[in-house]
């Protein structure tokens, strides 16, 4: 007899035999190498899902303080112009004081000078009546070697007064 593709006993024994050392192979295998790669993808898997989620709460975190910064940077500009402003009006309250003061010390200057011009007045009138008394003995030393009279003494102590003026010997 003729057997087909050579099945005989030997052969399907040997080919159940190989199933049976395959399949418990493949459990072995699986206890020692799939639950461990399976647990070690796992892992890594939930590592990375971690990963993200901080990146997550970092990028989170980070729009908070850019926000923060924002409205400090805000508060800093605004700070800045009430600085500036501030500074704007010491400015113009020294500008005033300045101003004031200029226009004081005008006004000092101008009554010394007006002082000096009247203490100018009262020396030239002096010296007026200093001329004045030097003439009028020049005059009385003229009247008494002439020997002249008493019109004509009056007459040159009027010529006298036209020539300095009444108004200078009264004061």
């Amino acid at each position: 007899m003729e057997r087909l593709f050579n099945l005989d006993f030997q052969l399907l024994h040997d080919s159940v035999l190989l199933a049976i050392s395959v399949f418990f192979l493949f459990l072995l295998l699986s206890y020692l190498l799939f639950n461990p790669v399976r647990k070690f993808m796992q892992d890594r898997t939930d590592k990375i899902a971690g990963e993200l989620k901080d990146a997550e709460n970092d990028k989170e975190e980070a729009a908070k303080l850019r926000a923060q910064y924002e409205e400090k940077l805000k508060a800093i500009d605004k700070e800045a112009d009430e600085i500036l402003a501030e500074a704007r009006k010491k400015a113009l309250q020294n500008e005033t004081k300045i101003v004031n003061e200029a226009k004081e010390e005008a006004a000092r200057i101008i009554a010394n000078a007006h002082e000096q011009v009247v203490l100018e007045q009262k020396k030239v009138q002096d010296e007026m009546k200093q001329q004045m008394i030097t003439v009028a003995a020049l005059m009385a030393q003229k009247v008494v070697s002439r020997n002249i009279d008493t019109t004509l003494q009056d007459s040159l102590v009027d010529e006298t007064l036209k020539e300095m003026g009444g108004s200078t010997w009264q004061n």
